[in-house]
């Protein structure tokens, strides 16, 4: 496949679709296309393993709507079904310091951490007590460390043990209408990098032992693919390339962020409403 993309929904085409994958469209406000492959067949032509691929398209996150509580919601409810019972680690992958990057960051920075204060004694309080136990970090990336994300997180888990983590990162996709407007959320993990042909060591369930969910949104489009779009003709690999992102990258990036957070929040601590939620922030 000579197109770079993290997302599922643009990897297959409806009309030949294999017959370990099925497709299921359902959302309210999102219009939300779950992709389900069976087995490992479609690994090698595109990439994708067996699991679940849920996107949820909507309107551009840069910009405020009048659904913002029920599209929180609505990621929540979509994200709870792949949650199991227990203590969650959440970790923003991406470099803070790259704004089209900073999705992992910033929404890790709002996602409210638990673990801390039900082992609190001094609180005291049922509130506090009830509440799922969450840690949260961002990570950074190797060339910021020098130390693979994967030791990091697997060094991390090790230690706390938790029943499953999540993942966040900014993705690329194909199609410039998605850049901001769509989040992708998979139970089959991610490799930090790869939308942008950085590949790094692979965080799944097959490494941790646990399940791995990403969430994600496109925040960039590589030049060649939009040329290959819009002419229907493939360029050559040797001809210089560029990452393409929205001019209002600064701003998708802190109110997509936010919105991923309030979902997060809301999967993890189904006890807490939505204003709730908001006074964290």
């Amino acid at each position: 496949m000579d197109i770079r993309t993290d997302l599922a929904l643009e990897s297959f085409s409806s009309e030949k679709l294999p017959e370990s994958v099925h497709i299921h469209i359902r959302g309210k406000v999102f219009r939300t296309t779950e992709i389900v492959i069976d087995d490992d067949s479609c690994l090698k032509s595109i990439g994708k393993g067996k699991g679940r691929y849920i996107t949820l398209e909507g309107k551009c996150m840069s910009r405020f709507s009048d659904d913002y509580e029920f599209m929180a919601q609505e990621l929540a409810q979509e994200l709870s079904v792949l949650l199991p019972e227990g203590d969650i680690l959440v970790v923003g992958l991406g470099n803070n310091d790259i704004t089209p990057d900073a999705i992992g960051p910033q929404t890790a920075a709002k996602v409210f951490a638990t673990r801390h204060l039900s082992d609190d004694e001094n609180l005291g309080e049922d509130f506090f007590t009830s509440l799922r136990r969450v840690s949260s970090f961002a990570v950074g990336v190797m060339g910021q460390t020098g130390i693979e994300t994967a030791e990091i997180v697997q060094a991390i888990t090790a230690e706390l043990r938790p029943a499953a983590i999540i993942v966040i990162d900014s993705l690329a996709c194909t199609d410039v209408s998605r850049l901001g407007t769509t989040i992708q959320i998979t139970d089959t993990g991610i490799s930090p990098g790869s939308g942008v042909s950085n590949h790094r060591q692979e965080l799944s369930e097959k490494l941790f032992g646990i399940p791995v969910i990403a969430v994600g949104i496109p925040t960039v489009v590589d030049m060649h693919t939009i040329v290959k779009n819009l002419t229907g003709k493939k360029i050559n690999g040797e001809l210089p390339n560029m990452m393409v992102t929205p001019r209002d990258i600064d701003r998708l990036t802190e109110r997509a962020s936010q919105l991923l957070a309030f979902g997060i929040n809301l999967a993890l601590q189904p006890t807490l409403s939505f204003e709730d939620v908001r006074g964290l922030f």
